[in-house]
């Protein structure tokens, strides 16, 4: 199967916070979308893996993708090397997505900006003919969106997810391990920012609606300048 679009995240769960409305708005859309998460979140305070990748199957179903793969990396050992790279690639090359979506370059976690590397490294190498120890045909990918949800960034790119919102959150809530953990589950001496992790994804989705003029968006960033053909016809209002 050939993908139109694919989001890489080194987490379940950091598909649907930083950019779910888009893959939703995608799928409705008619395009073959899908995730590859890169761990099973295996050294998370909540949850276990098995638990985490059962909530990852019903939240994809709520996405729409097509295809939800995980590699099983190390969780909180994620680094920039040949071995994890070429595990990416290999499935660069057997789902040749148009575009994909990393995490963002920088971050409060570790896997989150090494990820954002190992994606494009990937990406690239994927395309290597004679890339030694990948199989499949060469493949790379023809764009690269940075999701901005956990950075304190302004976006380059914004997707209008107002209708698409609503559904966003219900794949947000399958996680129930992670966002509604048992009252009685004794509390962490780690302070978790996963206890107002969804109230603050929702209030960066209003503002980046509010930086297209829409009530819900979902920001990216692109390291290239995007083309415009018709200025006359240019959406967001200057003044």
């Amino acid at each position: 199967m050939k993908l139109d679009l694919l989001a890489i995240a080194p987490h379940p769960d950091d598909v649907e916070l930083t950019c779910g409305g888009t893959m939703i708005k995608m799928a409705q859309a008619g395009y073959q979308t899908g995730v590859l998460d890169l761990t099973k979140g295996e050294t998370g305070t909540r949850g276990t893996p098995e638990t985490r990748l059962r909530e990852a199957g019903r939240a994809g179903k709520i996405l729409g993708v097509k295809v939800r793969r995980n590699l099983g990396l190390p969780d909180a050992r994620l680094r920039v090397c040949d071995e994890q790279k070429m595990a990416i690639a290999e499935v660069i090359r057997e789902f040749q997505p148009h575009v994909v979506i990393l995490p963002y370059w920088e971050g409060r976690h570790p896997d989150h900006y090494t990820s954002a590397t190992l994606g494009f490294e990937a990406c690239f190498i994927a395309g290597l003919k004679n890339y030694y120890g990948l199989s499949g045909e060469p493949f790379r990918p023809f764009k690269i969106l940075y999701a901005a949800a956990y950075a304190t960034v302004t976006p380059t790119v914004a997707v209008d997810i107002t209708k698409q919102y609503e559904q966003r959150r219900r794949a947000i809530r399958a996680y129930a391990s992670q966002f509604r953990p048992p009252k009685n589950q004794p509390r962490s001496k780690v302070v978790l920012p996963l206890d107002e992790l969804e109230e603050r994804m929702s209030t960066t989705a209003q503002y980046s609606g509010r930086l297209i003029g829409v009530k819900y968006a979902e920001g990216f960033i692109v390291k290239e300048v995007m083309r415009v053909d018709d200025v006359v016809k240019m959406p967001v209002r200057s003044v």
